[in-house]
């Protein structure tokens, strides 16, 4: 189910967000969605319990520690 949502934004910001979505071929409705879910989707985020169960994995706090001792000692490929 779609909603409604009333935003205020600068006259500049408005002109730079239309013209993006006119380059897109997007409506600004749609553009704004598509930006906001690109932007959200591209960040990592986290709850509380996520991060404390990252934070408590023994195992992958040793991998890490590995993977930096073998960063630093030279012992990895770069992957294009």
């Amino acid at each position: 189910m779609t909603k409604t949502v009333t935003l205020r934004i600068d006259e500049e910001v408005y002109k730079i967000i239309k013209f993006a979505a006119q380059g897109d071929k997007r409506t600004i409705s749609n553009f704004i969605e598509y930006a906001t879910m690109n932007y959200l989707s591209s960040n990592s985020y986290v709850s509380d319990n996520e991060m404390d169960e990252i934070v408590n994995d023994d195992n992958l706090k040793k991998g890490l520690k590995k993977g930096l001792q073998d960063i630093k000692k030279g012992k990895y490929i770069v992957v294009s």
